[in-house]
C-alpha cells in the first residue's frame, strides 16, 4: 500500500509541474523537466535501495514496510527536500504563494 501512494504522489507531482510549465514555457520545456523528474527518481531509487540494503533486512519493519518500502520513502524525503528549493519559483510569485 505504501508503494501505491507513492507513486501516485510521484504520478500527481510530475503531472503538476508539467502543465505549470507548459503554461509558462512551452511544451519542450515541460517535456525536460518531466524527464528530470524520472530520471530523479530512477536514479535515487536506486540509491537509496542501496542505502537501506545497508541498514536492514529484507523484511525491513514489517509486512507493509518493507526494505524497498523503505528506500522509497527515503527518496520521496530527500526529493521533497529537493523540489522544494528547485521548483520554488513556480509556486511563489511577488512574495506570495500562487
Amino acid at each position: 500500500m505504501i508503494f501505491v501512494i507513492i507513486f501516485i504522489a510521484h504520478f500527481i507531482f510530475a503531472f503538476i509541474i508539467f502543465i505549470k510549465k507548459y503554461k509558462s514555457d512551452g511544451l519542450s520545456t515541460a517535456g525536460m523537466n518531466l524527464v528530470l523528474i524520472v530520471i530523479l527518481f530512477a536514479v535515487g531509487w536506486t540509491g537509496t535501495t542501496m542505502i537501506s540494503k545497508l541498514l536492514m533486512d529484507q523484511e525491513g519493519f514489517g509486512t507493509e514496510f518493507n526494505r524497498d518500502a523503505f528506500s522509497l520513502t527515503l527518496l520521496t524525503v530527500i526529493e521533497i527536500i529537493f523540489y522544494s528549493y528547485y521548483y520554488r519559483p513556480i509556486f511563489i510569485e511577488g512574495g506570495k504563494e500562487k
